[in-house]
């Protein structure tokens, strides 16, 4: 009878045994899969983070690349105002001229009734 028990108390003990190793190998196992997942979830952010930052500077380049374009477009416009404004302070400058030279010669050469109806 002590045999019989010895023999059942090996076995189970050997169950026990068997038991213990399959959870070990089981958590180790799941311990490998829970870092690979780890690794591979730091790799996706890395890479989502990788693309944001790529999109944000694209879109500050390209917001600096307008602002030069309208700076210069400006600067541009600015000189064309500062022509037009020349050329048309100019054209003034002509037809006052050319209205006092009408004047004197309305005053010379017309006769009195016409000189005063043109000044």
């Amino acid at each position: 009878m002590e045999g019989a028990k010895a023999a059942a108390g090996g076995q189970l003990e050997s169950a026990l045994l068997h038991i213990m190793q399959q959870h070990h190998h089981q958590s180790l196992r799941q311990r490998q899969q829970t870092e690979r997942a780890k690794k591979d979830a730091l790799r996706s952010a890395a890479r989502v983070a990788g693309h944001l930052v790529e999109a944000v500077d694209g879109g500050v380049q390209e917001l600096f690349v307008n602002e030069k374009r309208i700076e210069l477009e400006a600067r541009a416009l600015l000189g064309t105002i500062a022509r037009y404004r020349k050329q048309s302070d100019q054209w003034l400058a002509a037809t006052n001229a050319v209205n006092s030279v009408l004047k004197v010669c309305a005053l010379c050469c017309c006769p009195p009734s016409l000189s005063r109806v043109l000044v």
